[in-house]
């Protein structure tokens, strides 16, 4: 009874493989999720899933059931037309404003482009503003983008501020809110243009 009970679970179980293999490889779009605390080795799992032929989709950060706060990242790719290694990622973090604005300049400059944000408590640098950037191996006429970020606690300032960056030729790609160690419950808004050529 023992032997033929075995043997029904072999079965199964390899029916139930057999079932899986097909409907993975019926599937178009394959996704990974990365969730972790540090800031440093989101941007390390980026890069390796990008290897793997993944592309960014969603970031999001917060309290999660196992983990406590962490930033979650979706990546997709798809199967028919896999190409690892084309994109390539840059996270920005910090708990100052002016710091960030600077580095996303910085990585703007070298053809890196806004993906998503999000606003998260990491272990080492506390509630922290956290941005991803991707930049496209194959795309050989990049743009060049300028951005600006605007951080505030007061909606009425955040109108004004945006009115005026708008004047100025800038459009709104992401927002936040979320409590910073300088700003407290604040707004983050993050804006571009397109780089005005030399």
């Amino acid at each position: 009874m023992k032997k033929t009970t075995n043997a029904i679970l072999v079965v199964l179980w390899t029916i139930f493989c057999a079932v899986q293999s097909g409907s993975a490889a019926d599937l178009r779009y394959e996704y990974h999720l990365l969730a972790t605390n540090k800031t440093s080795t989101m941007e390390k799992e980026l890069g390796e899933s990008a290897s793997h032929g993944y592309r960014f989709k969603a970031v999001m950060g917060g309290e999660t059931s196992f983990g406590g706060s962490e930033v979650v990242v979706i990546m997709e790719r798809d199967s028919s037309n896999l190409e690892p290694g084309r994109y390539q990622y840059r996270l920005l973090a910090t708990n100052k404003t002016s710091t960030m604005q600077k580095e996303l300049q910085a990585a703007a400059d070298e053809g890196y482009h806004y993906c998503g944000q999000t606003v998260f408590k990491t272990t080492f640098g506390g509630q922290e503003v956290v941005i991803i950037l991707e930049r496209d191996r194959n795309d050989k006429d990049q743009l060049s983008w300028e951005y600006l970020l605007l951080g505030t606690n007061k909606t009425s300032t955040m109108q004004k501020e945006l009115m005026e960056a708008a004047e100025e030729g800038y459009e709104v790609t992401g927002l936040t809110v979320g409590s910073t160690t300088f700003g407290g419950n604040e707004l983050v808004t993050i804006l571009q243009r397109k780089k005005a050529s030399q």
